[in-house]
């Protein structure tokens, strides 16, 4: 009865849901009718503060809008299959929706060029700040514009509530920025505001001012971070049909002009034509989207520095820059002239900072958040030392990801702190780490730590092709930022525990008492994007279930987020396990990561770079994959053990040093990433087996060194030392979980092994030359690569640890005794 109860209560709070988001555009759209073109409204500004209490509570409206309200409501109640053959069809069909003369305004905007200030330093302290810092910009500052503190639908707005209307009262509404612009807003209007990037409606009016608002506020917390915004005006039934002419002519754009020109190059890409001419194509491109896209196109031309057609704003072809001088001191990230210096005080640790640090003003306010979100609040002083006026908010405004972290542990089920099975360990003793050493501190290999950087795939085409109005645009936005964000916090709870630091790292801290930490570090989550720090022993795993509960939490989302497309596993994925594979239960939207995994003094900007590289490396095999039909996540990783290991970039480190040719022109790859989420949990299993077989780890060297001498010294060398294994429960495992599993020939009448290697036929080569021949009798054969996992199998056995036995636990316990 309780679960049916359960069920119910959900199916209800998701039909309130999407009530309320269909509610939510209706009123936006009737305020920015009310409103009017210019500046000043067409009723009073009560009439229409009255009509959206009337909306939200779904009471009468006044009866001087309610003209204007109905044509709102009339614009959402359009059949989502009705499409006009002609414009005149829709001219005669809503001839009050097209003859309205108001247009309504949309905004779009946010921060450009985020790892350029985010990494600007090389300290994660400044790192950590610069991120909280354009955080609490997107999610309190440009909202707050808005009065969204008073909308139960943005709950961190409504905690920092004094923040909100500071923002308004002493910086928006100031003579010298945009007095009249609060007036205006009601938090209805924004369509999205996560991700680095707000959409918005906007009185025709007022869509300059905003985006002048947006880029100002950026300007004016950050000092150097890059911003930029824009807006444009539009009609009321371009909200559901696209862009529209004025004017209808018999030269005007639609469906039967389409057909015509439907082979013309930039026709056929403008509607993303696939597969030759289809109504479809022109009716998917002339949605709301077309809208979003016109946008898009213009935040590009402004961010460029080009003026834009018929806009009077003063350009941003000029960044912020600050004067420096070749003789004075510059701060910390070498970049600004430094105005202070932050000495330690000896006898007082809570002033001062260690390393006596010099700022420029840009890298105070960096190292100021960052303290906060770590909430570090006993060395603070030496900012208002300073004499610096720039206050950052309060704590509910820069608001802690482990903060939010520790929200989830409380809300969810969970064992994280359960881990700790011999200590009493209360959830208010664990902290935050500090530094990267202390996360180092956590991991099996002490001293290594990885970075993980996810990105979502799909996602533009899923725009193009699924969201075609303002409300899925809301509840999309919505459903990512909560897929991304918890599937970070349920991997983190399932793979690591508090840490209890060593006795090096306490001192440093200058603690006499046991310090508990929480293992890992966010930098961001911002949309579909992804930036940890984690202990090296869990990375993969990490990645791996971030990867899949992004989609189990999209696919039970209200949405068209399953594919009915499936894909033969055989040919997707090189590990052939006996588990059945899902094949028909495919989300749309899927996540690549790539993960580095260093020594924890490896420079911070230098690891981001490489991690980078590895994402772009994971993206073009998930891209790859979807002509054989599969939506599922991918990972790419490297074990860097030395930070001078990659000269130039790990594309051409593969190539060049992982790629041989024999003297039979065999190609043979010694590295096998990336890999797919299945593959990535067949790695990790194969690795735990010959841990467990306890295969000598001399060995395992050797075998990787005479990968390079040929397919078949390897595979002679490799059979030689597994059949010398004393154990042959361990000649078992091995035979099962790495031969039959990776190395089985392609061509199932074979009954041969290759291990160590896969067989990769290389068929873009073989079509490539067979095009070339102009013989037709004789044909090429398909080239063969060969490729294996041993070489990252050997860079991650340091990072596994064999499972203790009971008699092992039994004999230590009497030691101890």
């Amino acid at each position: 009865m309780t679960i049916v109860l359960k069920k119910l209560v959900e199916g209800e709070s998701k039909m309130d849901n999407m009530i309320s988001v269909n509610n939510s555009v209706k009123i936006a759209i009737a305020w920015c009718l009310a409103w009017g073109n210019e500046r000043k409204p067409q009723f009073d500004i009560a009439i229409l503060k009255s009509m959206c209490d009337a909306l939200r509570n779904g009471q009468e409206v006044p009866k001087e809008v309610k003209e204007i309200v109905d044509q709102a409501k009339k614009l959402q109640e359009i059949d989502e299959n009705y499409f006009p053959k002609t414009l005149e069809e829709l001219k005669t069909k809503y001839s009050d929706l097209w003859n309205q003369n108001t247009r309504i305004g949309l905004v779009y905007g946010g921060v450009t060029k985020v790892k350029q200030y985010v990494f600007e330093s090389a300290k994660l302290p400044d790192i950590r700040g610069a991120s909280g810092l354009l955080d609490r910009i997107n999610l309190i500052d440009l909202p707050a514009f808005f009065s969204c503190e008073q909308s139960s639908k943005y709950e961190q707005c409504e905690r920092a509530k004094d923040d909100c209307q500071d923002i308004r009262e002493n910086w928006l509404d100031q003579q010298e920025n945009f007095p009249e612009l609060s007036q205006a807003l009601i938090p209805e209007l924004i369509i999205y505001s996560t991700g680095g990037n707000l959409l918005a409606f906007c009185p025709a009016g007022f869509i300059d001012d905003l985006a002048n608002a947006i880029e100002k506020r950026y300007t004016h917390e950050t000092l150097t971070a890059n911003s930029c915004a824009v807006g444009a005006k539009f009609k009321l039934l371009e909200i559901r049909f696209g862009l529209l002419p004025d004017q209808i002519t018999n030269d005007t754009f639609w469906l039967e002009q389409y057909q015509k020109n439907k082979n013309h190059p930039l026709i056929s890409a403008y509607f993303q034509q696939e597969k030759g001419y289809s109504q479809t194509y022109f009716q998917d491109r002339k949605t709301f989207n077309e809208l979003a896209g016109k946008l898009a196109s213009l935040f590009n031309q402004r961010r460029n520095g080009n003026q834009l057609p018929g806009s009077n704003r003063p350009l941003r072809c000029y960044p912020p820059i600050f004067e420096t001088h070749p003789y004075l001191k510059r701060d910390e990230g070498d970049r600004r002239s430094a105005i202070i210096q932050v000495k330690t005080d000896p006898e007082d640790s809570t002033k001062g900072l260690p390393g006596d640090p010099w700022f420029s003003e840009a890298s105070a306010r960096k190292r100021l958040v960052g303290q906060i979100t770590k909430r570090d609040n006993s060395n603070q002083q030496w900012y208002e030392e300073t004499g610096l006026t720039w206050q950052p908010g309060s704590k509910e405004a820069v608001e802690s990801w482990v903060n939010k972290f520790e929200q989830f542990l409380y809300e969810t089920p969970h064992k994280y702190y359960g881990k700790i099975r011999s200590e009493n360990l209360h959830p208010s003793q664990v902290k935050e780490a500090l530094s990267v050493r202390e996360i180092g501190d956590a991991s099996i290999s002490k001293g290594f730590v990885a970075y993980i950087y996810a990105d979502g795939n799909n996602m533009g085409r899923y725009i193009q092709k699924e969201i075609k109005t303002p409300e899925s645009y809301q509840n999309f936005s919505r459903d990512i930022f909560y897929a991304t964000e918890k599937s970070v916090y349920a991997a983190l709870t399932k793979h690591l525990a508090p840490h209890k630091l060593s006795e090096t790292l306490q001192a440093e801290r200058k603690s006499k008492k046991e310090i508990w930490i929480h293992p890992f570090e966010i930098l961001t989550i911002g949309g579909d994007d992804v930036m940890l720090i984690v202990p090296a022993d869990k990375a993969l795993a990490i990645a791996k279930s971030i990867g899949e509960e992004f989609e189990r939490i999209l696919l039970s989302k209200e949405g068209n987020y399953k594919t009915d497309e499936t894909y033969i596993s055989d040919i997707v994925h090189r590990y052939h396990s006996q588990e059945q594979i899902t094949t028909n239960q495919q989300c749309k939207l899927s996540m690549s990561t790539g993960v580095l995994i260093t020594a924890e003094d490896t420079p911070i900007y230098y690891a981001q770079k490489l991690t980078n590289q590895l994402l772009k490396s994971a993206k073009k095999l998930a891209k790859d994959l979807k002509e054989c039909h599969y939506y599922g996540g991918t990972v790419d990783f490297l074990v860097m053990k030395s930070v001078t290991m990659i000269s130039s970039n790990i594309s051409e480190f593969r190539t060049n040093g992982l790629t041989k040719l024999t003297q039979g022109k065999q190609k043979l790859k010694l590295y096998a990433a990336p890999y797919t989420l299945h593959e990535l949990g067949g790695l990790l299993k194969t690795a735990q087996t010959l841990i467990d077989a306890e295969f000598p780890k001399s060995q395992l060297y050797q075998i990787r060194s005479l990968l390079e001498r040929g397919k078949q010294t390897a595979i002679l060398n490799y059979r030689y030392f597994r059949v010398r294994l004393n154990n042959k429960e361990a000649q078992k495992s091995l035979e099962d979980e790495f031969e039959k599993k990776w190395c089985l020939p392609k061509d199932k009448d074979n009954s041969g092994n290759l291990a160590p290697w896969m067989s990769l036929k290389d068929k873009e080569e073989c079509e490539e030359k067979n095009k070339k021949s102009k013989d037709k009798k004789p044909q090429i054969e398909d080239k063969v690569t060969y490729e294996t996992i041993w070489r990252e199998l050997v860079d991650l056995y340091p990072f596994f640890q064999k499972p203790q036995k009971k008699s092992d636990t039994k004999k230590s316990k009497q030691e101890v005794s």
